[in-house]
């Protein structure tokens, strides 16, 4: 089994939730808010979710330096050096980069160690991490901890990248699809219950989507990522080297009061790039846990709507007291208190917050990026 204290988990909190809006504002997105009503922000649940698994001095929170306070309020328990401001928002794979630079200068500095005399033999860098979003919802948690345990056991002992890949329920376009090979196809051994990746697909139409679906072969990509400190850092070296690099210039500065500043010069330099086109796709030790344990990535409305608890007719309200007469199929939620009566209008949803208020077919949240920015130019 492994230790613990070996145990790192980095949590991206970084984006805008646009999606989500006027509910989700850039000055305070998705991931701080409390969509159910718990008493508990997406960020909140996230961070417990891990706390039996890692220790909560190895948990490391990426966000926008914006966004820094807010994340002291709702997570008290979490120095100020845990929380890693990126100055630009650079996609995935710089934000991971960072996250790895930092555990690696700790974890040198636990073993007295300089980059120079590096060690990866050392029981100081054998840390294995997890990397997870801050907004997405996992309903039965045993069961996410049970398969995170078990990626956290194989990343250990093998020298693998590793994702979580959700059994699909439904042929859903709107995630990206792994597929994977069966024991038979693949040369290189792995643990029960885990596979070589084959391919991974970016989001299908709904006629590629049932194939995936129908195939038996294909899983959701959930962007949960389990690698050793040693795998994902060489990684980054041949995979994306212009990324690496930038870190590296700054080696003897991670984890000193020197990294902020070095921060600010070199992550507005790195390419935007994601981790699963700069690393996932490339690599060739890419495998896939199939799990199953109540995901959603909570990036829509309609995402929200289809978790939600419903009335007789398909209404949803959160948030609010909302009245239905000849409506079906809606999404409500306003400001706590208000009272909304909707008449007449079927699959809908209709969001008040901060004096904004959102009225839109379910079927087009597309288009409300495109309307926040329409607000945005003519203001």
């Amino acid at each position: 089994m492994t230790q613990k204290e070996n145990n790192y988990c980095v949590i991206m909190a970084g984006g805008v939730g646009s999606r989500f809006w006027p509910f989700s504002r850039e000055e305070k997105p998705k991931q701080f808010l409390d969509f159910f009503g718990t008493g508990r922000s997406l960020l909140q649940m996230t961070v417990d979710r891990f706390r039996p698994l890692v220790p909560i001095e190895n948990v490391f929170i990426v966000t926008n330096v914006a966004y820094k306070q807010l994340i002291r309020e709702q997570v008290p328990d979490i120095s100020e050096g845990q929380i890693l401001c990126e100055p630009a928002r650079r996609n995935t794979a710089p934000c991971i980069a960072y996250a790895t630079a930092h555990i690696r200068a700790l974890c040198l500095r636990r073993a007295g160690l300089t980059a120079a005399t590096q060690d990866w033999s050392c029981p100081e860098m054998q840390a294995n991490i997890v990397v997870a979003a801050s907004d997405h919802l996992i309903l039965e948690e045993d069961k996410f901890r049970q398969a995170i345990s078990k990626a956290f056991e194989f990343v250990a002992e093998n020298k693998a990248i590793l994702t979580l890949g959700m059994t699909p329920t439904r042929p859903e376009t709107g995630y990206g699809y792994i597929q994977f090979l069966q024991p038979e196809e693949s040369n290189i051994p792995s643990a029960e219950g885990i596979y070589k990746v084959k391919t991974f697909t970016e989001k299908p139409n709904l006629e590629m989507a049932q194939v995936f679906l129908d195939s038996g072969d294909f899983l959701w990509n959930s962007g949960i990522f389990v690698w050793n400190l040693q795998t994902i850092s060489e990684a980054f070296r041949y995979l994306l080297p212009e990324v690496a690099d930038r870190f590296r210039e700054g080696e003897l500065l991670m984890g000193t009061k020197q990294e902020e500043s070095f921060i600010e010069q070199i992550f507005p330099k790195c390419p935007n790039i994601s981790i699963d086109y700069g690393i996932m796709e490339k690599a060739e030790n890419v495998f896939v846990l199939p799990s199953s344990f109540g995901w959603s990535d909570l990036g829509t409305w309609g995402s929200l709507y289809e978790l939600s608890e419903k009335d007789a007719q398909g209404n949803v309200s959160l948030h609010s007291d909302a009245r239905f007469y000849d409506a079906e199929r809606n999404i409500v939620v306003l400001e706590s208190g208000k009272t909304a009566i909707v008449q007449g209008v079927d699959d809908m949803i209709i969001a008040e917050q901060g004096g904004a208020l959102l009225v839109c077919k379910r079927a087009e949240e597309q288009r409300i990026k495109q309307f926040v920015a329409d607000i945005s130019t003519n203001k």
